[in-house]
């Protein structure tokens, strides 16, 4: 019996941003996150950071375990046709990209708050997934995910990681520094 790999990333992805909404919700770690990272927009861009780099782990554990028949997981298709992982990434960064348009998760309430979480863990999620084919936007081609073209993913993966980091960690930095080269 074949598992779509679909459905193994899907409950992977629910499992995954259920618990990280639980830690950042019941436990010490979520509060110190909050005290550590106080401005909204930079505890959002961490958790898209940190969904990021686990749905890419996730993917790249996935897609091996498939192409080497290792446990019951199988490609997802459509009438014959083999439907990547990109077309999911594009969806969600669609969606998040509208829920960012409509304010969705902007106000102060508890909902908010969640939404908020949630559609940064989304958007870290669908990056990952579209970006961890980047190769195979270049090259048209399937084949260029193990080939040597697909280290062309690895590297955007590596690029917007650390933009997602920069965000992260060096806003406090950049905002001090503008600040103390403001003219008076």
């Amino acid at each position: 019996m074949h598992i779509a790999g679909s459905w193994i990333l899907l409950i992977f992805v629910t499992l995954t941003t259920a618990l990280i909404l639980l830690v950042l919700h019941l436990t010490k770690l979520g509060w110190l996150i909050h005290q550590q990272i106080p401005d909204r927009p930079q505890r959002r861009l961490f958790l898209a950071s940190v969904s990021f780099f686990i749905t890419f782990l996730a993917v790249r554990l996935l897609v091996a375990s498939i192409t080497h028949h290792v446990g019951p997981f199988g490609y997802v298709e459509m009438g014959g046709r083999h439907i990547h992982h990109l077309v999911w990434g594009i969806l969600l960064l669609l969606i998040c990209g509208y829920a960012e348009i409509a304010d969705v998760g902007t106000g102060d309430g508890s909902l908010s708050i969640l939404m908020s979480r949630l559609l940064a863990l989304c958007y870290g999620v669908g990056a990952a997934l579209t970006l961890d084919e980047f190769a195979l936007w270049l090259n048209l081609d399937a084949a260029a995910y193990w080939s040597r073209q697909g280290r062309e993913s690895i590297d955007a993966v590596v690029f917007f990681g650390a933009a997602l980091a920069i965000g992260t960690w060096g806003s406090p930095l950049f905002r001090r520094g503008y600040r103390g080269s403001a003219i008076t």
